[in-house]
């Protein structure tokens, strides 16, 4: 595909490289006759609830971490809640956890009673491991990696500081369905690791979530707290804990076992053209791609990473933003603020003061250089990701101009 970089930006009025009403990106979700005859199949069976289906999908997603148990749940938050309780962590315990993810990471620490304590990111975009022990206090219980955009963290170093001060390892795999560190899929890489299928990611039944491990205890015990308090072989109105309702429909297991077909080609797909993409972008002075790493053996993306340098790209982060959008790249500055300025954190908590809490390269992405755009378009074609770098060419081409609007 041929693009045009030297003619006038959209956003200066030029023709834009992508019209997306002729040509819009790959639609999410995506489904065909394997949804649509699950769903028939549960709704004309009568039975809807927490049965077979569910059964299925737990041992083929287990199968896809290498794990040896899956427990499904309502959420990826209510799954990462239950990792958390499971792991008997509670009121007056701190739990480590990155700044730049999803509110859902640090809510599931506090709705246990848990207090976060942040620790910055590195290059990864993940947990800097050089920092975590600093930040480790008596009270310290857990660290809670979360592999963003579907890049795994570095789990040699994070378990080699767990196992050394005896703490538990929670993965927020909420982005790497499918994602492996040396062979062995994550969830399964600390002492478990939770899921999400709501509506964006890589797999969907709109809403659901999942936790896998190896330890068929902390699998049990989360069993347990996602069903009522009950335990397996007990009479049915016995109750051992202090519980909750998070079981998964046989509907949604019956979208889950459908996208599961089909996940392994989409992963392909993506990472071969993100791989395009890396190789395209890297090329353009101010802009960098998410680090990578040779432990890494499998990559999900649900989130094409970048990070640009203002000062060498020659324009502000928001006027690269909106020359992209307006030549048909829907790319995003990603998120606003670090986790602890959240309103949440604007008050003292369990002895952590967010107010003086400080990550610079959480912060740098936040407001300075991050960059991103869905999974949905490393769906695309080849052409699509040439047509990508052209955007951002053409955007360089004329950044001197863009500079001064």
């Amino acid at each position: 595909m041929q693009s045009d970089t030297t003619s006038p930006l959209a956003i200066h009025g030029g023709t834009p490289l992508r019209d997306l009403e002729k040509n819009p990106w790959p639609a999410w979700p995506i489904h065909d006759e394997t949804e649509r005859a699950g769903l028939l199949d549960v709704l004309e069976s009568g039975d809807w609830w927490y049965g077979e289906r569910v059964k299925q999908f737990e041992k083929s997603f287990a199968a896809l971490q290498d794990a040896a148990h899956c427990v499904t749940a309502t959420s990826g938050t209510t799954a990462g809640e239950l990792c958390v309780e499971a792991a008997g962590i509670g009121p007056g315990d701190e739990v480590i956890i990155p700044p730049y993810s999803f509110i859902a990471t640090a809510t599931a620490v506090m709705r246990t009673g848990a207090t976060p304590a942040f620790v910055d990111i590195d290059d990864s975009w993940n947990l800097n491991p050089a920092l975590i022990e600093e930040a480790i206090t008596e009270r310290t219980k857990a660290i809670m990696p979360v592999h963003f955009g579907g890049r795994v963290a570095d789990m040699d170093a994070i378990n080699a500081i767990a196992a050394a001060r005896g703490l538990r390892v929670i993965e927020d795999a909420c982005h790497s369905w499918g994602s492996k560190w040396k062979g062995k899929g994550t969830g399964t890489l600390g002492d478990c690791g939770f899921f999400s299928f709501q509506a964006s990611k890589n797999m969907t039944a709109g809403e659901g979530g999942a936790i896998v491990t190896d330890d068929a205890e902390l699998a049990e015990r989360c069993r347990s707290l996602s069903n009522s308090g009950r335990v397996e072989g007990a009479e049915w109105y016995y109750h051992y804990h202090v519980a909750t309702n998070a079981r998964l429909t046989e509907f949604a297991a019956a979208l889950l076992n459908a996208q599961l077909t089909r996940l392994p080609e989409q992963n392909t797909t993506r990472a071969k053209n993100a791989a395009i993409l890396n190789s395209a972008l890297s090329e353009i002075e101010g802009i960098s791609i998410q680090a990578g790493d040779d432990r890494i053996t499998a990559r999900t993306y649900h989130i094409y990473c970048l990070r640009m340098d203002p000062d060498a790209f020659g324009c502000s982060r928001d006027q690269l933003v909106k020359a992209l959008n307006a030549e048909g790249l829907p790319i995003s500055p990603g998120y606003p603020h670090p986790l602890y300025k959240q309103p949440i954190f604007r008050e003292p908590l369990g002895g952590q003061d967010y107010a003086k809490a400080t990550c610079p390269v959480c912060e740098d992405l936040c407001y300075r250089s991050a960059l991103w755009f869905r999974h949905t378009i490393l769906l695309g074609t080849e052409d699509d990701m040439a047509q990508i770098a052209a955007m951002f060419a053409k955007v360089k081409e004329h950044v001197a101009r863009l500079a001064l609007t």
